[in-house]
C-alpha cells in the first residue's frame, strides 16, 4: 500500500477510540490532535479494571503491550472504528539501581485500515510506596512523603491481600475515616496503606503518560522515506564508538538505524555529534 505524500497526516480529521474510565483522554487527546488534525474520542461500556488493578485485587494476565493491545482492540469494537488507541501502565523498581519505584508506560496505537500497529513507551521515577502501620503519626508521615492529597491513597485493614479496600483517597478528613475504619477490622491492629497509582489519581504517573503520548505523536508525524507510511523511527542502536585514547571499540552507541513498520525500509545514521568515548568506558583503558 502506498500512502500520499502531501504533508498532511493521514490521519487529518479521523477519529480515533481511547478506551479509559481513568481520564487518560485529558493528556493524550491534546497532544494526539494537535500533531495529528484527528480526533481522539473516549470510549466507554467496559470496565478496563478486568483486565488487571494496580491494588492486585485482580491480576493483569499477559504482558503490558499485550494488555494495551487488547483495551484498544475492544474500544475500537465498541465505537466501530478502524482507529484505536490504549494506554498501560507498569511499576516495579528502577533498572539501574533496583532501589527507586520506577514507572513504564506504553501507549498503542493501531491502524486496521492500513495495517499499521505503533507503539511508545516512556519510563521515568515514581511515587509508588507501601506500608504497615498501626499509627495516625505514621500515616501523616507516608502521606506526606507521597505528595498526598495530590496523589491520591488506597487504605486496607491488616495486610496488602485483604479484600477490604478503599481506593481514591483524596483528603485528610477521608484519610482518617478510612483509618480509623481499617483499624476497627483489623484483627493484628494494623492496616495497609499504598499509594493509588490508577492514572486519574496519580500525577506522577499522568506526566509519564502524556510523555509517551508525545512519543508516539512523533513517530505518527514520521514518514518513511521510501513509502511515506507513518512511524518511520529508531528500530535499533549499533554500540562500538572507538575510544578517544586507544580507539578500542566500546559499548557506546556509534549510529542508529531508523525502520520503516510496513515496507521494512531501513537507513544507518552515524553519530556525527560524537565520533569517541571517553575512555571511562573503555574496557581496554578502564577495565
Amino acid at each position: 500500500m502506498q500512502f500520499t505524500s502531501n504533508g498532511i497526516s493521514i490521519y487529518q480529521n479521523q477519529r480515533v477510540a481511547l478506551l479509559t474510565q481513568h481520564e487518560k483522554e485529558h493528556v493524550i487527546a491534546p497532544v494526539i490532535d494537535f500533531a495529528l488534525g484527528c480526533r481522539v474520542e473516549r470510549v466507554i461500556g467496559y470496565d478496563t479494571d478486568l483486565l488487571g488493578t494496580f491494588t492486585r485485587d485482580i491480576p493483569r494476565a499477559g504482558m503490558q503491550i499485550e494488555a494495551a493491545r487488547k483495551k484498544a482492540r475492544i474500544g475500537m469494537q465498541l465505537s466501530g472504528l478502524p482507529l484505536g488507541l490504549a494506554s498501560e501502565g507498569s511499576f516495579g523498581p528502577d533498572p539501574f539501581t533496583g532501589m527507586l519505584p520506577w514507572n513504564v508506560e506504553f501507549l498503542i496505537w493501531i491502524d486496521d485500515e492500513h495495517d499499521l500497529e505503533i507503539t511508545a513507551m516512556v519510563q521515568g521515577k515514581s511515587n509508588l510506596a507501601q506500608m504497615l502501620t498501626g499509627s495516625w503519626e505514621e500515616i501523616k508521615v507516608f502521606a506526606k512523603q507521597a505528595g498526598f492529597p495530590k496523589h491520591r491513597l488506597v487504605v486496607r485493614p491488616e495486610n496488602e491481600k485483604d479484600i477490604r479496600i478503599r481506593k481514591g483517597i483524596a483528603d485528610w478528613a477521608d484519610l482518617q475515616k478510612a483509618f480509623s475504619w481499617a483499624l476497627n477490622q483489623s484483627q493484628n491492629n494494623r492496616i495497609f496503606i499504598e499509594t493509588d497509582m490508577r492514572a486519574h489519581a496519580n500525577p506522577m504517573r499522568m506526566e509519564n503518560i502524556r510523555l509517551a503520548a508525545e512519543e508516539l505523536a512523533q513517530k505518527l508525524s514520521s514518514t518513511c522515506p521510501a513509502c511515506n507510511a507513518p512511524g518511520y523511527w529508531i528500530v535499533e542502536y549499533l554500540t562500538g564508538l572507538p575510544c578517544e585514547m586507544c580507539s578500542t571499540p566500546t559499548q557506546e552507541i556509534r549510529a542508529k538505524i531508523y525502520g520503516c513498520c510496513k515496507c521494512m525500509y531501513r537507513v544507518t545514521i552515524e553519530n556525527i555529534d560524537r565520533t569517541h568515548a571517553n575512555p571511562a568506558f573503555c574496557q581496554y583503558c578502564n577495565p
